[in-house]
């Protein structure tokens, strides 16, 4: 394992509850931007490597089973720092994991520009969801904390920025095209705007200790069935959305038709609503109540992708996967935050079991996608993850821990 003892060093005397008991609300909003910004700063990472799959498997010569075998190199790493990433954030703190993980996964993404061969695009990718993971967990608990102290949901919005990056992402991909610029050039601008945000924002992240005290667990001991199943309603939700960043582009392309740039049209119209919906839905949830919320969010998936399927039409389908970034844009976010209020589990903890078995779904989708389309077609492997849609309305109906 790597030695991150060396990240003790960094830390800082600010204790959660002296530090912010009673901060002004400017200081608190101060707070939430810089965790605004750092959730901005990993969706615009991903959409930047999203944006430039399609180049990447026409410069590597490769085929959809074979991008699909290679895209496995995400879940994978994932998987590899799994059992980790959830007490790591909880030593060292999730402030300090999270410019670490951050940081490696910046440097992942540029690497990503330099792969020649499969092996070495899959290689980049297994450390892409290292540190991806890892960063996933310390920003989700840098999230939580913040939720705390606004002592209102706010965590959608959160979710917003990393939908916002991503929808920019796509434009400056299209811009990067429109300039002839190579994928290395252009991993190479998004990093280093990264590392800006980072540098003006760190300073502002949370400084907590957890307090929640746990018997001593084994390694792989067995987690909280309520966590497991807010997972897998996650799992459901992502592999959608991992379908639409890096699919919803080659449907246009082989399946609509679209002409040109058009082609980016139904991804964009996905982060669009995608994002809209996660700014707007701490005001339904607070309104309608989480069930409801999250069971209407489910049946719009299944609508949305289902339509794409039946009216494979340029004007129907974009509409569709508006529908389709809509239906996502609530779900996520709201099951973060039920899960970082557990009881029993700190919240670094349980974001690490809920957020990886849910994105095992965001990262295992697109894969699946491939296998399926390479058998039965991309019509086909859509309305099987359309499926999943109406899984997630009737799971939370199921689940007491959903109120």
């Amino acid at each position: 394992m790597i030695d991150l003892n060396f990240i003790s060093r960094l830390k800082t005397k600010a204790k959660y509850k002296k530090t912010y008991k009673n901060a002004k609300l400017s200081y608190l909003n101060r707070i939430r931007w810089a965790v605004s910004m750092f959730y901005f700063g990993m969706g615009l990472c991903f959409a930047t490597w999203a944006s430039r799959i399609p180049d990447i498997k026409t410069q590597l010569d490769l085929g959809s089973g074979e991008l699909g075998t290679i895209l496995f190199a995400i879940p994978l790493g994932q998987l590899i720092i799994m059992p980790f990433s959830g007490k790591l954030v909880t030593r060292f703190g999730s402030h300090r994991i999270l410019i670490f993980s951050l940081l490696f996964y910046v440097f992942s993404l540029t690497n990503l520009g330099l792969a020649n061969a499969s092996w070495q695009l899959s290689l980049g990718l297994l450390f892409f969801g290292i540190f991806g993971n890892l960063a996933n967990i310390a920003v989700n608990t840098q999230g939580v904390y913040t939720e705390e102290l606004f002592k209102k949901t706010i965590m959608s919005s959160f979710h917003g920025m990393w939908s916002l990056a991503g929808f920019i992402g796509a434009l400056v991909g299209i811009g990067m095209l429109a300039l002839n610029l190579t994928p290395l050039i252009h991993f190479m601008i998004v990093g280093g705007i990264v590392l800006l945000l980072m540098v003006f924002n760190y300073k502002f992240l949370i400084k907590a200790k957890e307090t929640i005290k746990t018997e001593k667990k084994k390694l792989f001991s067995k987690p909280d069935s309520a966590l497991i199943w807010l997972g897998i309603i996650g799992f459901c939700c992502m592999a959608s959305e991992g379908v639409m960043f890096d699919w919803s582009g080659v449907y246009f392309k082989d399946v609509i038709k679209a002409p040109g740039p058009l082609v980016i049209l139904g991804y964009t119209s996905f982060m669009i609503m995608m994002a809209g919906g996660r700014f707007f839905g701490d005001g339904l949830i607070h309104r309608f109540g989480r069930k409801p919320v999250m069971q209407i969010s489910g049946v719009i998936i299944s609508a949305g992708l289902f339509t794409a399927v039946f009216f494979p039409y340029l004007i129907p389908s974009t509409i569709a996967f508006m529908f389709v970034g809509l239906g996502v844009s609530t779900i996520v976010p709201t099951i973060y935050s039920i899960a970082g209020k557990n009881p029993t589990v700190p919240p670094g903890e349980a974001l690490t079991i809920v957020s990886s078995v849910s994105f095992l779904g965001f990262l295992m989708g697109p894969p699946v996608i491939g296998y399926i389309a390479e058998l039965f077609g991309l019509r086909f492997s859509f309305a099987f993850i359309g499926v999943f849609g109406v899984l997630i309305a009737f799971m939370v109906s199921r689940i007491k821990a959903i109120q």
